[in-house]
């Protein structure tokens, strides 16, 4: 599945993952491949991409969450997903 996170000042990350978790206003969940489609806002937390390796020029903005796994985290203050075929976009701060 494809995953896009952007800021008003650029592009985060735009790739393929396995999974992405999110910090939702009801709490953490996690989108997976076939995921229904959903539109959610996200609150102050980690959004976490669980994938193989991050493109060289996206690994600056993130936090490589556990060694033995690759998780990587991104920091948010607020925002929103919308997750639709396989695609989804985040819009954040």
């Amino acid at each position: 599945m494809n995953i896009k996170i952007l800021t008003p000042e650029f592009v985060v990350f735009e790739g393929d993952v396995q999974s992405v978790l999110v910090p939702g206003t009801n709490g953490e969940f996690h989108v997976m491949r076939n995921h229904a489609a959903i539109v959610s806002a996200l609150t102050n937390g980690k959004v976490k991409l669980y994938t193989e390796q991050l493109p060289e020029a996206s690994a600056k903005y993130f936090t490589r969450e556990d060694e033995k796994e690759s998780i990587f985290s991104y920091k948010i203050n607020s925002g929103v997903l919308e997750f639709n075929n396989e695609k989804g976009i985040i819009l954040c701060e």
